[in-house]
């Protein structure tokens, strides 16, 4: 800030020191005025220049210090009181384009939200009619019309759950029940969701459990682990060895591993795999990916305290890890 203060105030400074040169200089060449005393009045001068500067700066900075460390939002209650006429023209825009900011980001709050509310009903009302085209596939005499009509309703059901469950996880932490969830139940309900996908590819499932019992949100786990599977069978082809699902303990947490056998994940892309609408470089032509699945499935297991990782290798397959927190760890969950 003091070499702020200088570059401003240059123009006063030069024309000071110059002012006292331009003394020194006259005195230098007229013999008829003493040097002597010349020079003690400019160090004089200078001095009380330099303590007066000093006192301005202090009493000139403040306002803008605090300009300059406050932080990026609308609230003006951490700057000082403006002192100077330019303080108060620089305070007086700030105030009225803050209010201008507040009232804008107001309204498009309200649009947002009443956008969301519309974009929930509406799901919830294509659920009706999903729900009954389900009940008129399965009465299909032709099995493999009805395997094939079976795995596209599948894909809807999936895509709208993706955008419901994205809508809602902003506000997730109003949402959250946190008990003891039947982790097995849990995955077989899953798993048998996606039957119907995993029949038409050929894709089977082996299940190991050591450890049944977590406590979390079981609505918010199973949408985890339904991205996990869903990506799993996704990008698993038919002569692939079976999807393994396990747990276990590990350092007194409960581990969950979904291995497939699939295609892998290149290297570079590992780093990305969990950012927003980030498909994939090695498979960008896929038009079927859309980049949220594993953002949402990390944005809700980081609200579950869920530290979940990612392992793989290019044609070798992919293992993701989810890691539970412990038992007395959860009550953070609920203090959010």
């Amino acid at each position: 800030m003091i070499k702020k203060y200088v570059m401003e105030r240059k123009s006063w400074i030069l024309l000071f020191l110059f002012g006292q040169g331009m003394l020194l200089f006259i005195a230098y060449l007229d013999y008829e005025i003493p040097f002597s005393p010349i020079l003690y009045i400019v160090f004089l001068f200078t001095t009380l220049f330099a303590i007066f500067l000093t006192i301005r700066y202090n009493r000139e900075t403040k306002f803008y210090k605090q300009l300059e460390e406050r932080e990026n939002n609308l609230d003006l209650s951490s700057i000082a009181d403006a002192e100077s006429p330019f303080e108060q023209i620089v305070e007086t825009s700030m105030t009225s384009l803050t209010e201008r900011l507040s009232q804008i980001a107001s309204r498009h709050q309200i649009a947002l939200e009443q956008e969301k509310d519309e974009l929930l009903s509406w799901i919830h009302e294509v659920k009706t009619p999903l729900t009954a085209m389900r009940l008129m596939i399965d009465r299909l005499e032709d099995e493999t019309m009805k395997a094939a009509l079976t795995y596209e309703w599948l894909r809807i059901h999936l895509l709208l759950d993706q955008q419901l469950h994205q809508k809602r996880l902003p506000s997730m932490e109003n949402d959250l029940y946190i008990e003891h969830v039947d982790l097995e139940a849990l995955i077989y309900m899953e798993i048998k969701t996606l039957k119907s996908w995993c029949i038409q590819k050929g894709i089977g499932f082996d299940v190991q459990f050591e450890v049944t019992k977590v406590l979390s949100d079981a609505k918010w786990l199973a949408f985890i682990l339904r991205q996990l599977l869903t990506n799993a069978v996704k990008y698993c082809d038919s002569d692939s060895l079976d999807i393994l699902v396990k747990s276990f303990q590990q350092h007194e947490r409960t581990v969950l591993e979904v291995k497939d056998h699939g295609r892998g994940i290149n290297p570079k892309d590992l780093p990305r795999i969990f950012d927003k609408g980030f498909t994939s470089t090695t498979w960008h032509q896929d038009s079927a990916a859309t980049g949220m699945g594993l953002y949402l499935a990390k944005k809700a297991a980081q609200a579950l305290l869920i530290h979940i990782a990612v392992h793989s290798e290019a044609g070798a397959g992919t293992t993701f890890t989810l890691t539970f927190p412990q038992p007395n760890e959860t009550v953070r969950i609920t203090g959010m």
